[in-house]
């Protein structure tokens, strides 16, 4: 198999806390890998740690053959490697196609850095085909912070991948979603691993989404990695059965 990302013994402490222990896994090339795993498991850590969000404690991140570990954001996306982040980062007084330019800028690489956006044209040319891949011609001169909050997640994507990266990293690209959204956003994700070929590592809280998304799929408790495999092999797994399953359909009946 080939692996485009590589996580080896990664670790981080925050104080007395051993916030994320030990983890090693590989997500592979045009592939969707998710984490998964209860409240408190480190995957939103374990997330940061590869993204460059913070500094690991221990181990390493290699992306495609090359050591990245404790690189900062910017490194991560010049060596090829994008993300999303929780909670919508846009830029809520801009217009969509203006969030799109501004990302697009990094496509320049250094070159016009002073200059108008609309002076870019590697840039404007990437605006043009991200507004017509992610159908947001309608929206395209509509303020950012007037979009539905589905819209606003769909827009965040088309930002990361501005700048044309190999792999994208989505955190929680679902979260707050209204059902329909979810679908829409289902279908987006699996066409830009399946028709575009991108790499995606994605940490999830919608565990029928990730069973039905996910090539792979990284299981996170207390910390450390307590099973991985493709969705059929974690969801029969009896110890990720007792620690996520048990709760997550446990808070359904509860819900109910």
């Amino acid at each position: 198999m080939d692996a485009i990302l590589s996580v080896r013994d990664l670790g981080v402490r925050f104080g007395s806390l051993h916030a994320v222990n030990d983890v090693s896994f590989d997500a592979q090339r045009g592939k969707i890998t998710a984490v998964i795993g209860p409240n408190g498991a480190g995957k939103s850590s374990l997330f940061n740690l590869i993204s460059g969000a913070i500094p690991p404690s221990s181990g390493q991140v290699l992306f495609e053959g090359q050591d990245v570990t404790g690189a900062s954001p910017d490194q991560m996306l010049r060596s090829g490697m994008a993300r999303s982040f929780q909670i919508t980062n846009l830029f809520f007084e801009l217009t969509v196609r203006e969030n799109l330019r501004l990302a697009a800028q990094f496509l320049e690489q250094g070159r016009g850095w002073l200059r108008p956006v609309t002076v870019s044209t590697r840039g404007m040319a990437r605006v043009d085909e991200l507004i017509t891949q992610f159908v947001l011609a309608a929206k395209a001169d509509e303020l950012a912070g007037y979009l539905s909050h589905g819209e606003q997640r769909r827009l965040e994507i088309a930002v990361a991948l501005a700048a044309r990266p190999r792999m994208l990293l989505l955190d929680e690209p679902t979260q707050g979603m209204s059902h329909a959204d979810t679908k829409e956003t289902e279908t987006l994700i699996r066409g830009l691993a399946v028709e575009h070929g991108l790499s995606i590592l994605l940490v999830e809280h919608d565990v029928d989404l990730v069973m039905s998304l996910s090539d792979y799929v990284v299981v996170m408790h207390q910390g450390q990695k307590l099973a991985a495999g493709t969705p059929a092999v974690v969801r029969s797994n009896p110890k990720v059965q007792m620690a996520y399953f048990g709760e997550h359909q446990e808070r359904a009946r509860c819900l109910n």
